[in-house]
């Protein structure tokens, strides 16, 4: 199971962050149109309840939202009408780190200068 595999991994004290698109928007910061999109999947209450257990039971953090509290940071747009132009978005893509790591993030960015996909790549810098 996943969170035996995270309880694992924080057992072992050594720093770790997983990045990629999760496909969840976790909380109303995090996409454009809340309350059109709860029936939608990737903002469904369930997924987000579940990525919510995900972070309280195995001890586990939003890295970007350690660093970044503005609304409107998207880093997925539909190719349908003009998401992108009107940054119509979702953040669906994550840095999820232990707690020790996520302490250490100082900077963030979205790169939008590029469109390379419906995501725009996530980073993030780390103090050693």
């Amino acid at each position: 199971r996943l969170d035996q595999e995270f309880d694992r991994l924080n057992q072992a004290g050594k720093p770790f962050v997983i990045c990629g698109d999760w496909n969840i928007v976790h909380k109303e910061i995090d996409i454009k149109n809340w309350k059109a999109n709860q029936k939608n999947s990737g903002c469904l209450p369930e997924e987000r309840a579940w990525l919510t257990k995900l972070f309280d039971e195995c001890d586990l953090v939003d890295a970007y939202r350690e660093v970044e509290s503005d609304p409107h940071n998207y880093t997925w747009w539909s190719n349908r009408g003009q998401a992108w132009a009107n940054n119509v978005g979702w953040r669906i893509d994550y840095h999820i780190t232990c707690k020790n790591l996520a302490s250490r993030a100082v900077s963030t960015e979205i790169y939008k200068q590029q469109r390379f996909s419906d995501h725009a790549p996530l980073t993030l810098t780390y103090k050693s």
